[in-house]
């Protein structure tokens, strides 16, 4: 943007400059066509909307549309609604000291008005960022009237102001957000009242506020995000506002592992670690991926309130974690997680997935594992075939058995890898695995991969697992 417009302090140098504002949705709209003529992404950061989301995102920029997104949780409905103040434009000139945000060149609230009779030209203007005109609220059923729209203030009134003034409101927060978006996450929760408040905000812009009628126009675009079962005339939405809304975009969980894996990496914290390698192997994420898929599809899960890609991401950092703790204890230079650290999943898993059943014979820890077992099952057979795993075999079937354990350290898995026949090249198959924390983790899930293929048992002695014929 022009830095010498942001220098300018009055309406008439805003004339004389030959500046013109613009409405929310025609700025939105200019900025978005010029971001297609370049080619530059629409949503910086979302992952595996590109031919079904963003596309409709588009149409509804294009045509001015207020905007609501159906989905379950975990499927990025509010960064995405969050993103689009970037199609706002950097700074926009607002008549200085009004609550509202008001267009100097055509002012709505009494008080502006009145100072632009008064003042002209010499009218005084300030500038706000993008960020100052986007406002969003968590819908709950204590939400009002007053706290999105307004109510009168007491005190303007006992200053001598008549109860019908509009100068009397005391503004909530969409008039608040005059000339930018305004976002609500949940919309089904409101109540009935604030909906019909809402509705005739939206289209007919006015309101009434204890009784009497307020003319509002606001300039503001809304977006909002619901649960597609209460989004319907049978939910907790009354009809005449899902009218309001001009386009309903679905959302939906990525559709393949790589754009789970993506997602993932992208959000995941990994804090400073000096002096330390964080690797993982592909596998394990495409494990990490795969429990999420297996969630998704799983019966036993209500998926009617979803499976959150949250669940990828916080495994990915339990996994990673319980790998450090190994690392720190046994003074290792590298960070590597492997399938004995899959234990620590549970407890991030666990309060993320709503169960279909209520049962003592059926408990969510046994669910996570038989999740964790089918996905490390599904990219075992991905990665490797049980004809490539022949001599290894034959290696346990003659009485010898290895162990493993998510606090032993990698150098205890070097005589396993000099002792167990072809165990060494079945690794290369997998991957230029040099270092020894990447050799214990593909020795772990070549071992698991053949438990989980009946082909070696498996118990449990304390916290070490032994695998054998």
């Amino acid at each position: 943007m022009n830095e010498n417009l942001l220098k300018m302090r009055t309406l008439g140098e805003l004339k004389s400059a030959g500046y013109q504002t613009m409405p929310v949705r025609m700025e939105m709209r200019k900025n978005l066509l010029e971001r297609l003529r370049s080619k530059e992404q629409i949503l910086p950061g979302i992952v595996g909307y590109e031919e079904t989301v963003v596309p409709e995102i588009e149409n509804g920029v294009l045509a001015g549309h207020h905007m609501i997104f159906l989905g379950e949780r975990g499927q990025a409905k509010s960064r995405i609604i969050r993103s689009l103040v970037g199609l706002l434009d950097e700074y926009v000139p607002v008549a200085a000291g009004c609550e509202i945000n008001d267009d100097p060149f055509a002012p709505i609230c009494r008080r502006c008005v009145k100072l632009k009779e008064a003042k002209g030209d010499a009218l005084e203007i300030a500038w706000i960022g993008r960020d100052s005109r986007y406002a969003e609220k968590l819908a709950t059923p204590d939400v009002s009237v007053a706290d999105l729209i307004g109510e009168i203030d007491p005190i303007k009134v006992a200053e001598g102001r008549y109860l019908a003034d509009e100068e009397t409101i005391h503004y909530g927060l969409i008039p608040r957000t005059n000339r930018g978006i305004f976002a609500i996450n949940e919309l089904p929760d409101l109540t009935e009242k604030v909906q019909v408040g809402l509705f005739n905000l939206m289209e007919e812009k006015d309101v009434q506020i204890k009784g009497y009628k307020i003319r509002l126009a606001v300039d503001v675009v809304f977006v909002a995000s619901a649960n597609p079962e209460d989004y319907t005339s049978r939910g907790r939405i009354i009809t005449p506002l899902k009218d309001r809304f001009d386009i309903q975009i679905r959302t939906h969980y990525p559709k393949t592992i790589e754009h789970e894996i993506v997602i993932m990496e992208q959000e995941a914290a990994h804090p400073p670690r000096s002096g330390v390698d964080v690797r993982i192997p592909q596998f394990m994420k495409d494990i990490l991926a795969q429990i999420t898929f297996e969630a998704r599809a799983s019966n036993e899960i209500n998926q009617s309130s979803g499976v959150s890609v949250r669940v990828t991401i916080n495994n990915y950092e339990s996994a990673i974690s319980n790998a450090e703790k190994r690392a720190v204890r046994n003074s290792e230079n590298e960070i590597v997680p492997r399938i004995s650290d899959l234990h620590s999943l549970y407890a991030s898993t666990a309060g993320k997935i709503e169960l279909e059943y209520v049962g003592e014979d059926k408990k969510e820890d046994d669910l996570i594992e038989r999740l964790i077992n089918r996905a490390v099952l599904k990219v075992f057979d991905k990665y490797l075939k049980l004809d490539d795993l022949k001599k290894i075999s034959s290696y346990f079937e003659q009485g010898w058995g290895v162990e493993v354990s998510d606090s032993a350290p990698s150098s205890e898995y070097m005589e396993p890898l000099r002792e167990v026949t072809g165990l060494r090249e079945v690794i290369t198959l997998l991957g230029p695995f040099e270092t020894p924390g990447l050799m214990a983790a593909a020795s772990e899930f070549i071992f698991e991969g053949l438990h989980l293929h009946q082909k070696l048992n498996k118990d449990r002695q304390g916290g070490r697992f032994a695998y054998h014929a």
